[in-house]
């Protein structure tokens, strides 16, 4: 029998060294993700079957908490912390499309990048900080409340500014809007202009060509916008606490209150059903929208 010589092995693409390098390349950002990302969720979806013994756990394969969970108060707090979530998603997409679209349409291309970077600056605060000012800006003895009653709008200040829905969806608005407009303008900045162009040719004016050509065709980035608003507003504990009040509970205040006490099956079992829900949206996007275009513009933007 003959033997294959080692040059041969070397030239062959499956034991080349550029081969196995490129494999090297591509498994491992693939491990680090199952090890950091993955392995934490398996462990928190195992945690959840069991049951809660004293002030510990012990293994088992329990749906005791999810029982818990879905039969009790908390599930009522998690369809509260829905609804929140779609409503403030909702209210910043009013809020950044608008913006996407302007720096989209009606900025210069060399200014894009400044503009950009205005709305990524108060990131550069750190995040409790920026709540605690806005609890700071909307208190009785805030700025506002000042100037409302210093005009004669108001002979007192306004309860209703602070501790409310007024101060939790505002303090989400601000928080997480600003993610929402680079996916929107990357979706618009990537149409061709010629499809517009086209309807207005064909009789339509600008409104009907918006809502014809331009929406549908940002549908992409809209869809991934939301998901980063959605995302933040479903898990919010730190907004809701210092804006809303300690009263004021949404789905991360009753995961944290579960830790509280300890009770770390009921805790991994909210939050498994809560990325359960995440994922539902994320095979959504993958399965209305084509994400390997989206990703495509922003490799074109690089």
């Amino acid at each position: 029998m003959s033997r294959t010589p080692a040059s041969e092995m070397r030239a062959a693409p499956g034991f080349s060294t550029p081969a196995l390098l490129r494999m090297a390349a591509v498994a491992g950002p693939v491990v680090l993700v199952a090890v950091l990302i993955l392995g934490p969720l398996s462990l928190m979806a195992v945690v959840s079957f069991w049951t809660k013994s004293g002030f510990s756990m012990k293994p088992d394969f329990s749906f005791k908490a999810y029982e818990t969970f879905l039969g009790g108060v908390r599930f009522s707090i998690f369809l509260r912390s829905l609804w929140v979530a779609v409503s403030s998603t909702a209210i910043m997409l009013l809020v950044a499309y608008p913006l996407a679209y302007f720096i989209a349409r009606h900025v210069r291309a060399d200014a894009v990048r400044s503009v950009l970077f205005l709305f990524s600056v108060p990131f550069l605060v750190n995040y409790i900080l920026r709540t605690f000012a806005w609890a700071d800006i909307l208190g009785r003895t805030g700025w506002i409340n000042r100037a409302v009653v210093a005009s004669g709008l108001s002979d007192r200040p306004l309860d209703w500014l602070l501790y409310s829905d007024f101060a939790v969806y505002l303090g989400l608005v601000t928080a997480y809007m600003p993610f929402m407009i680079f996916p929107i303008w990357l979706s618009l900045s990537g149409i061709d202009r010629r499809f517009e162009e086209a309807s207005w040719m064909l009789g339509e004016g600008p409104w009907r060509s918006f809502w014809h050509v331009t929406l549908p065709l940002s549908l992409p980035g809209v869809f991934a916008a939301a998901i980063f608003g959605f995302v933040g507003a479903f898990g919010e504990f730190a907004i809701s606490t210092v804006l809303g009040g300690t009263g004021y509970q949404l789905l991360g205040n009753s995961i944290t209150s579960a830790l509280n006490v300890i009770n770390y099956p009921l805790a991994a079992a909210m939050s498994t059903f809560t990325v359960a829900v995440m994922a539902v949206l994320l095979i959504l996007w993958f399965r209305f929208f084509d994400v390997r275009l989206f990703l495509g513009k922003i490799m074109g933007r690089t």
